[in-house]
């Protein structure tokens, strides 16, 4: 059998992701994790917003080329407030960088794997986010970026 040569297949072997974005931890007090990883790491704040939509209070400190994203819940329902109730503080997900967060999507639904939004939501600063089931993708729940306005 010849070998598939084709421009499909030699899209499908491109990767899917460009970079680590950011590392997500759940905290129940957002103002004292900053506090904390100032203090002990010596990291900045280099961005702090509101997501209503997700219910999430948030924070992205700078680490080298990627963050850490501080993620505290507004309320209880929230996904965060409801992971911290299941799971107690720590690592929520873990965030990939994607040049087209839609033809990533489209392309790991092709693989089999289940994509939370149907179409991609606003995330921080801007970017355009969906997120990869975590009973797909070995317990962990990995996020798309496509960069927005910056962290």
């Amino acid at each position: 059998m010849a070998p598939i040569t084709s421009a499909i297949h030699d899209q499908a072997l491109a990767p899917v992701i460009t970079h680590i974005d950011h590392v997500g931890i759940a905290v129940p007090d957002l103002d004292q994790a900053v506090d904390f990883y100032r203090r002990a790491f010596g990291v900045q704040v280099v961005h702090e917003e509101i997501n209503e939509e997700q219910g999430v209070r948030e924070a992205m400190l700078a680490v080298g080329d990627g963050f850490i994203q501080l993620l505290a819940p507004l309320r209880a329902d929230s996904p965060i407030g409801r992971f911290l109730e299941r799971q107690g503080p720590g690592i929520q997900q873990v965030a990939f960088g994607v040049d087209d967060v839609q033809d990533a999507a489209r392309r790991l639904r092709a693989a089999g794997v289940r994509m939370l939004y149907e179409e991609a939501k606003t995330g921080t600063a801007g970017s355009l986010v969906n997120f990869a089931h975590p009973k797909d993708c070995g317990g962990v729940l990995i996020e798309l970026v496509q960069a927005g306005g910056g962290h």
